[in-house]
């Protein structure tokens, strides 16, 4: 079957049940139809902390086309730990429509370690992301009637550095002018959309710990800079307050079930490979109330999504991780290892062996933070037993415990090991979780810690004009804040097509931006663009409805 086919045949408990298991009152419910609902945040905040809880990130080597399946891993974890008699809670990134319309299609797991409606979850949803939009766009049509109507506030046309966002891939959209026309539409100026997962108002939402903290972070964006080149704010123009009645809904973290009824929240989705790449701050913190053991993911490879997981997320909340587990795949391992898509049915230890760097890297930047961890092989029919061996003796002379996992064909049975695993690398507590750098680290020497000890450059590449942008981030007080790199999510190098465990490069820096509102600088890395393009045969080319009104498709 199709991972459509089971979730459709799944006969999913009413919202509040599931709520019920968590000891969620109807009264602090808000459901969208019969199977997912809102929480209400006020409730969520009353909750006292609970100190027996572990947070679990899961992570992956680099992805590529073979696929590597850590959103399905996470959701078969979390219903491994329920069915081995422990509480957990799944905590998921919503997707994108880019990436569903675009290559990548669905992303609400596979086979039978699913979160549902699957549909639903993969599209509009509960409307999260077409509030982030409106308030993103609210803002820069503020910006422009502002100039238009006096421009109280002296900001340069020249230096306006808010852009607008759309939640789908557009490449024509990356640069633009706008307000051509003549006078009656203002003041022409070159500008461009970002997609909506890029936008500093989606990391604020899921770097927000109420809605005090949101407004504030929303006022103190950067939206431009005067002739002085002092810069104004969101707060300048009076915009921040109706952006936070934007976003009021859609604070409040969304409660699903799994296949087997167990809880997931899905909340907030910036990409990992242009954002920060965690799901909500809120929905983390909540979920660590409310259950033993909170599994979280990080988008993309280790390299991008679980150095951001550690250097931001948990810097900026307070976090302190109990356990990794890096998702592998033989067949990305083996594509790591120079063996093509079409080849990978066919037995090849030789190609495991070699691209096992990939994860032998990722194992080993992930124990320079500290958190112990737990190698997850994601089980593919082709995969054979001297394959699986390999990868078990590979990870073992580092000192980490890799299991197979099958969880797509078998739901919780098949990961109940990786539970146990889990439990036990918890219960030893043996982490020392620490960033990788410190705040008072100068910028450009962060940038240059993640590049040489994460991505194992040689060096970073960056003109005197960013080295100079960085001074000024720096003199303006914003010299502690957090490094968000935008880089490929293929490769540790700039170069998609550079796999495996490279060594010798350079990482070219060709722009940074200030994220004053989320806390964090953007430094934008080699081709990487903060608008997708969609590819030459995008998935929605084979997205319709069927005569009885179902999707196609979607996944």
């Amino acid at each position: 079957m199709k991972d459509i086919d089971i979730a459709r045949a799944a006969t999913a408990k009413p919202i509040q049940d599931i709520a019920d298991g968590l000891s969620i009152p109807a009264s602090a419910l808000k459901p969208y139809g019969h199977d997912k609902a809102k929480i209400d945040l006020n409730w969520l905040q009353q909750q006292p902390t609970r100190e027996d809880s572990k947070l679990v990130l899961v992570t992956a080597i680099n992805p590529t086309p073979a696929g590597e399946g850590k959103t399905t891993t996470t959701v078969g974890l979390g219903d491994g730990l329920n069915a081995i008699g422990k509480q957990a809670i799944m905590c998921l990134r919503e997707p994108s429509l880019g990436p569903c319309f675009g290559m990548k299609g669905g992303a609400a797991g596979g086979g039978y370690a699913q979160v549902i409606p699957m549909e639903d979850i993969n599209l509009h949803f509960t409307g999260d992301f077409h509030a982030i939009t409106s308030a993103h766009n609210l803002l820069s049509a503020m910006i422009d009637n502002h100039i238009y109507w006096g421009n109280e506030e002296a900001i340069d046309v020249r230096r306006v550095v808010w852009r607008r966002v759309l939640d789908m891939n557009d490449r024509a959209l990356r640069h633009n002018m706008i307000s051509m026309g003549g006078v009656a539409n203002g003041f022409p100026r070159e500008s461009g959309f970002d997609i909506t997962v890029a936008s500093e108002i989606m990391a604020i939402l899921c770097l927000a710990n109420d809605m005090a903290d949101l407004q504030a972070r929303l006022g103190a964006i950067i939206i431009g800079y005067r002739r002085d080149k002092s810069a104004v704010s969101c707060a300048d123009i009076q915009a921040d307050g109706a952006m936070t009645v934007l976003l009021k809904e859609a604070m409040q973290p969304n409660l699903v079930q799994t296949l087997e009824h167990n809880p997931a929240f899905i909340h907030g989705g910036p990409f990992a490979n242009i954002a920060h790449g965690c799901n909500s701050v809120i929905a983390t913190t909540s979920a660590m109330k409310l259950s033993e053991y909170v599994i979280t993911e990080a988008g993309f490879g280790a390299d991008l999504g679980a150095e951001k997981f550690f250097d931001i997320k948990c810097r900026k909340a307070g976090l302190s991780p109990k356990c990794v587990v890096l998702v592998a795949t033989i067949r990305a391992l083996k594509m790591n290892g120079g063996v093509s898509k079409e080849d990978l049915g066919a037995e090849n230890v030789q190609a495991v062996r070699q691209g096992a760097a990939n994860l032998q890297r990722h194992i080993e930047n992930i124990k320079q933070f500290g958190v112990p961890v737990v190698v997850a092989i994601n089980h593919f029919i082709s995969d054979s037993d001297a394959e699986v061996a390999e990868v078990q003796k590979i990870s073992k002379a580092v000192g980490v415990e890799a299991i197979l996992c099958q969880h797509w064909e078998k739901g919780s049975k098949g990961t109940m090991a990786l539970a146990e695993a889990v439990v036990s690398v918890c219960e030893a507590d043996t982490a020392q979780f620490a960033p990788l750098y410190t705040d008072d680290m100068p910028l450009f020497e962060k940038i240059k810690t993640i590049a040489t000890r994460i991505y194992r450059a040689d060096d970073v590449a960056a003109d005197m004009k960013i080295r100079n942008q960085l001074r000024d981030f720096e003199a303006a007080g914003f010299g502690h804040l957090p490094i968000c790199m935008a880089k490929t999510q293929y490769s540790f190098s700039t170069d998609p097509n550079l796999r495996g465990a490279p060594t010798g490069h350079i990482v070219p820096v060709r722009e940074v931006r200030l994220s004053a509102g989320a806390g964090f600088i953007v430094v934008i890395c080699g081709d990487i663009m903060t608008m997708p393009g969609l590819p030459r045969k995008p998935a929605a080319q084979n997205i319709r409805l069927d005569d009885d009104g179902q999707i196609e498709g979607l996944f």
